[in-house]
């Protein structure tokens, strides 16, 4: 980042950039598939897809009316968003569903911008997205995922060249488009060896009456075309130029 003054900085992040070679394209996409498919790695890396998780139902809640009380992250990767509001109805059905499909929808609003080339402006929507989010943490651990997310994300938009923001950008676009779709399977896996009322499939259950399985199923349809649609998105559109 060169600008000095904030008109500077302002021009520089909303400029667009080059598309990447397509082998940049293709390789970080094997990287963020690779971090899905792995024990350890994925373990650290799920905390961004349950900060996305949770951001998801804080957005809709707020969408719908509800009062947000107030977000909390916990080391085993799980998350709880507490909001006011009526228990039931409309607000409160998208509320909970929003969760789970939220990853994969940030994924493709990554893929959107980076079509337009707008690739430090997605690093920088991000951190934006992330203090505000941090506004509404209320415990230490879920304080330190989110400082450390944006913080991460911020030196590479700020400190690093155009070359490394893009790999970035790719790498963190085709991550969220896959990783969204781990959680729905390690959900109906949970649900069969341990049931509880409290997960979101089984919260929409009480809501609607439809069975707790079939929202699994409708989490896992959306990520799903979610991420063929990105998949085809970013391999059409990448450059073939070496």
């Amino acid at each position: 980042m060169e600008g000095t003054s904030f008109e500077e900085v302002v021009s520089e992040v909303f400029s667009t950039q080059m598309p990447p070679p397509w082998w940049l394209v293709v390789a970080t996409g094997v990287a963020a598939l690779v971090l899905v498919s792995t024990g350890g790695p994925w373990r650290l890396a799920r905390n961004v897809v349950t900060i996305a998780h949770e951001g998801g139902h804080a957005l809709v809640a707020l969408v719908s009316g509800r009062q947000l009380t107030g977000i909390r992250l916990h080391s085993d990767t799980s998350g709880v968003t507490v909001s006011r509001g009526r228990p039931d109805g409309i607000g409160m059905i998208f509320t909970v569903f929003a969760g789970y499909v939220t990853p994969s929808l940030v994924g493709l609003v990554g893929v959107v911008f980076l079509l337009g080339g707008r690739i430090t402006a997605l690093l920088w929507v991000s951190v934006l997205l992330l203090a505000a989010m941090l506004l509404m943490i209320r415990n230490l651990y879920g304080v330190v995922s989110v400082v450390g997310t944006g913080a991460l994300v911020f030196v590479i938009s700020w400190f690093t060249p155009a070359e490394v923001q893009a790999a970035f950008a790719y790498f963190f676009t085709w991550f969220m488009l896959a990783a969204g779709v781990r959680p729905v399977f390690e959900l109906q896996s949970q649900r069969r060896r341990q049931p509880s009322p409290q997960s979101d499939a089984d919260q929409l259950h009480r809501l609607t009456g439809m069975p707790g399985t079939l929202w699994v199923m409708v989490f896992g349809a959306v990520n799903l075309a979610s991420l063929a649609l990105g998949v085809w998105l970013l391999w059409t559109s990448a450059d073939p130029v070496l």
